[in-house]
């Protein structure tokens, strides 16, 4: 894990296995910042949707015993999110994943997709990422 101080609150960035590893323990708060467009065709079980572009700091689950952890398609914006909730006096840990979803399918992490052919939920299993 990278850190990085900014104003009173710090940045991590966290390797895929470091959120997998978390996710199965229950112990972050995932959160997808990619569009509900994105997020209704694939995304990790269990992350919340909250939109970049609809990010209130103040509404994060943030505080809490757990650290949030952020992530988008590439982790371009997820790093811009963190940024920024933290630019507004955050004290909290906050965190975003290192290659961001697409990282997450080349390591073969599991996720939940659409089947294209009948419109259904699929989760993806381990190894496999498409």
């Amino acid at each position: 894990m990278q850190t990085e101080n900014i104003g009173p609150g710090r940045l991590e960035t966290w390797t895929v296995a470091e959120v997998a590893a978390a996710v199965k323990a229950d112990e972050i708060a995932l959160i997808d910042v990619r569009t509900p467009a994105e997020y209704m065709f694939e995304q990790i079980q269990g992350a919340l949707l909250a939109p970049m572009a609809f990010i209130v700091p103040e509404r994060l689950p943030l505080g809490g015993d757990k650290p949030v952890v952020l992530y988008c398609g590439s982790s371009m914006r997820s790093e811009k999110v963190a940024r920024q909730i933290l630019t507004t006096g955050v004290t909290d840990r906050i965190a975003h994943m290192q290659g961001g979803f697409a990282a997450w399918k080349e390591a073969g992490q599991p996720y939940r997709g659409t089947d294209m052919a009948s419109g259904a939920p699929v989760v993806a299993p381990a190894g496999k990422s498409g």
